[in-house]
Parts: structure tokens; C-alpha cells; sequence
């Protein structure tokens, strides 16, 4: 299913350069050149506040240093851009990254739950900001009809986000341990079970420390801010400049269709597709819309590959000591 939608997406996006002049499109990119990579090296900022964010909801007893959590939520962000894991196969793989790092199973896993629901809700703010500042700039029937969508769209992701906070606090991971025990043996149950509960317990723990919370949720909405930057950035490169706000909004409504296309992998085609329709509000061609999402693309690229890589070298490193003493 993710390789079919990411296959469509791909088709999209070629749609979208061929009807918005295959000429035009190089040539904004041709402009964008060597912008590149204080594009892309300007992501590691919203990188490094997501990372603190997370951060700071693991217990201060085993919390890992700054540079290596930094390190783990870019392998977690290259590995749900760039692979087709319905932006969730990342997550897992952090909470096992941060497990070998030292921190308890049971406390990078929830760790990683809240972490998620943070993202996700800051991310609603975010794009709530989004609209609040768009319906201030312009209350034309066309912007209307937008708002309306991404209210109802916000809407349904707040149900979602309230469904999903009410089952952490009701025992999430014990529940799908009962759900399981009819395939798999009692024995195995018995072991999961206790992890957990474990998982259950942190998570609540996790959520009635208010003051670690607090700091979460404003590190990543600052983080989501600053994603601002790049769009900004890449019309700097264009010779059209973009002001803050009006890159705000875009990057915030850019944000929410991400979010809401994860079934499709890296959001391929959707995001794309957002910028052309949201950059129209603002007077921008398409070629010049396309030019912000393929900016986007390249700098995905140019720091998820090396992520990727990082990722397979530590987990063969693991697995070469843990196979040495058998070799002895």
C-alpha cells in the first residue's frame, strides 16, 4: 500500500513540473543553486529544538546528552522521510537507538508515545496559527473555502489526538498485550505484559510532570516556527523576498497537509501539491512554489542519506559485539 502511494505521489509530482513548465522549474532551481546548503544546513535548527523537546520528557536519571539525542532524532527523521514506514518506522527505531544508549526499554519507549503526541499537537497549533494569520491578511472567498478544509481537517486530527491521549492514560500498551494473547503463547504474554505496563506507567508519569510538559510543548512549537526559515531562505535565493509572516502561514499550512498525507511516503505529490495551491495565495507562480518543495526534497536528501547511513553503522556495530563472544 505505501509503495503504491508513494509510486502516485512520484506521478504527481511529475505532473506538476511537466504543467508548470519543465524550463521554469529548472531554472528556479538553477537560481537556488548554491543556496542549497545553508537551506539545508539551516534545518538542523527546528532539528536540534524537536530533539530538546524530546529530551526533556525522558527521566533526568537516564537522559542522554544533548549531542547524542540530537544525533538519534536525525536518524529518526531521515528514516520516516526517506523510507516507506508511514511516518512511524523512525519512532521505533529511536526507541531502540535511545534503549542502547542506556535508557530503560520501558522509558524510551514512552518517551518516544508522549514525544509523538506532542508533535502532533504542537503541530495543530501551529498550523491553527497558520490560518489565524491568513484569515488577518486576506478574507477572500477563495481563502475562506481553505480555512473552512483546514479547520475541519484540524478538527478531526484534535478527535484523533484526544482519542489517543485518553488510551495512554488507560493502560494503551497493556491493552494491546491483552488483545495479542490470543496468538501468541501465554509465556511470551507474561514477559510483554510486564514491559507493558511498565510502558504505561512511564507514560502516565511522563504527562503529571507539568514543568517538563510545559518546556516540551514550547520547544517543539518553537521548532515548528523555525521551519519558517527555509521557505524564507529559498525566496531570498529566488530575488522574490518572502516576508516572515506570509512564509509562516505557508510553511505552517504545508506542515498540516504533510501531516495529514503520512499514509503516503514522504508525502510525495501532496507536498508539492499544497505549495502550488497555498503559494497561489500569495501571487506565487507555480514554478516558484515547486522550487520551495523541491528545496525541501534536496535538503531531505542531503541529510537523510548520511542519517540512514549512521543508522546501519550503528546497528552493525551493535551486532558485531554482540556476535564476539560467541566467536571466542
Amino acid at each position: 500500500m505505501l509503495i503504491i502511494t508513494g509510486f502516485c505521489g512520484f506521478l504527481l509530482v511529475v505532473y506538476l513540473i511537466i504543467a508548470s513548465g519543465v524550463r521554469d522549474v529548472g531554472h528556479a532551481m538553477l537560481l537556488i543553486g548554491w543556496w542549497l546548503i545553508p537551506i539545508t544546513l539551516f534545518h538542523l535548527v527546528p532539528l536540534v529544538f524537536s530533539a530538546l523537546a524530546w529530551r526533556n520528557l525522558l527521566p533526568t536519571s537516564s537522559r542522554l546528552d544533548t549531542l547524542g539525542i540530537i544525533r538519534i532524532r536525525w536518524i529518526r527523521e531521515s528514516i520516516n522521510s526517506l523510507l516507506p514506514v508511514a511516518g512511524i518506522g523512525g519512532d521505533v527505531a529511536s526507541v531502540r537507538l535511545t534503549h542502547l544508549q542506556g535508557v530503560p526499554g520501558a522509558q524510551a519507549a514512552a518517551s518516544m508515545v508522549v514525544d509523538t503526541t506532542v508533535g502532533v499537537a504542537t503541530q495543530l497549533l501551529f498550523v491553527l496559527s497558520g490560518v489565524g494569520l491568513l484569515l488577518m491578511r486576506s478574507t477572500e472567498r477563495g481563502v475562506l473555502l481553505l480555512v473552512c478544509t483546514v479547520l475541519i481537517g484540524t478538527g478531526v486530527f484534535f478527535v484523533a489526538i484526544t482519542a489517543f491521549v485518553l488510551l495512554q492514560h488507560r493502560g494503551l500498551f497493556a491493552g494491546f498485550a491483552k488483545w495479542v494473547r490470543r496468538l501468541l503463547g501465554e509465556k511470551w504474554l507474561s514477559a510483554y505484559a510486564a514491559g507493558a505496563s511498565a510502558i504505561d506507567d512511564a507514560v502516565v508519569a511522563t504527562y503529571r510532570d507539568g514543568s517538563v510538559m510545559l518546556r516540551a510543548n514550547l520547544l517543539r512549537l518553537i521548532g515548528w516556527a523555525a521551519g519558517t526559515g527555509e521557505i524564507w531562505l529559498v525566496m531570498q535565493s529566488l530575488g522574490q523576498p518572502l516576508g516572515v509572516v506570509d512564509a509562516f502561514i505557508l510553511e505552517s499550512l504545508s506542515s498540516g497537509v504533510r501531516a495529514a498525507a503520512f499514509m503516503i511516503p514522504g508525502a510525495l505529490g501532496a507536498l508539492e501539491g499544497s505549495f502550488v495551491l497555498f503559494g497561489a495565495l500569495f501571487g506565487l507562480p507555480a514554478d516558484t512554489a515547486l522550487a520551495i518543495s523541491l528545496s525541501k526534497r534536496v535538503r531531505e536528501l542531503a541529510l537523510g542519506l548520511p542519517g540512514l547511513v549512521v543508522w546501519h553503522w550503528i546497528e552493525g556495530h551493535y551486532l558485531l559485539r554482540r556476535s564476539e563472544p560467541k566467536a571466542r
